[in-house]
């Protein structure tokens, strides 16, 4: 994946989570390994957040396609 859109997905992810109130987790956990925790501990904070991105980027592609 090129840097760009590392960068651009970085954003939205970001964003994402503002919308949600979930910023302080991405500041938490963007930064270092979570292999040690639960598949439930990673969704509980990463599903919404997730969810919130791929609901932007349909949105994007109606309106942009």
């Amino acid at each position: 994946m090129a840097y760009n859109q590392k960068a651009a997905l970085n954003k939205l992810k970001i964003e994402a989570a503002t919308e949600l109130g979930m910023l302080q987790s991405i500041k938490e956990n963007n930064d270092h390994y979570l292999g040690n925790a639960t598949c439930r501990e990673n969704g509980l904070s990463g599903g919404p957040i997730g969810g919130r991105m791929v609901k932007k980027m349909i949105d994007y592609a109606k309106n942009n396609l």
